[in-house]
């Protein structure tokens, strides 16, 4: 089974990369975010939950988050893989993963973060407010802000992957398909 986590601050491109590697390695997309507004909006009991810490402007907490994402890995039984998006956030979250995973006989094959520098990173998302709408795309102090959380909280995890020789920093600049084909390559080297 191929795991992926893809991994990367705001505005690199995951989105659009992830959906290319869906296609190619017939894997399920799991974003964190796409799975906490459906279990919300379908007022599932994990939903519900999580909805209680959200509504405090608490973060919901790891073994919640877990469970949403096993009942995703659950639905989808004849999967080849999956590419995690937004999750693992913290080492525990990626201890957590693990777990559940080598308990399912089965682990994370590659980590791929994909690296932009900061100033890119805020014309991509202010441009991605002005055709989307999205209120915390247009400020760029706000932007900024989102990528020093995610340089400060997030990008430590990455260590942990690290330390297993399953990180691959990919150049997230340039054509989509070029980098598309360096996530590919990636893939390619850890798939064995």
């Amino acid at each position: 089974m191929l795991n992926i986590v893809l991994f990367g601050p705001p505005g690199a491109g995951k989105g659009t990369q992830a959906a290319k590697l869906v296609d190619k390695y017939n894997l399920v997309h799991l974003s964190t975010g796409d799975v906490f507004r459906a279990n919300i909006k379908g007022e599932t009991a994990l939903g519900k939950l999580a909805k209680s810490y959200m509504d405090k402007g608490n973060l919901v907490p790891d073994e919640v988050t877990i469970k949403m994402l096993e009942s995703e890995v659950a639905k989808a039984k004849d999967a080849n893989g999956f590419i995690f998006d937004g999750f693992p956030r913290t080492t525990p979250q990626a201890k957590a993963l693990e777990a559940f995973l080598a308990s399912k006989n089965t682990e994370i094959k590659v980590m791929l973060a994909l690296k932009v520098d900061e100033d890119e990173l805020v014309k991509r998302l202010i441009n991605r407010g002005k055709d989307s709408g999205r209120a915390d795309d247009m400020d760029e102090s706000i932007v900024r802000n989102r990528i020093s959380v995610y340089n400060e909280q997030t990008a430590v995890v990455a260590d942990f992957y690290a330390a297993q020789n399953k990180f691959e920093s990919i150049h997230g600049v340039g054509e989509i398909e070029v980098i598309f084909d360096r996530l590919s390559e990636a893939i390619e080297k850890h798939k064995a």
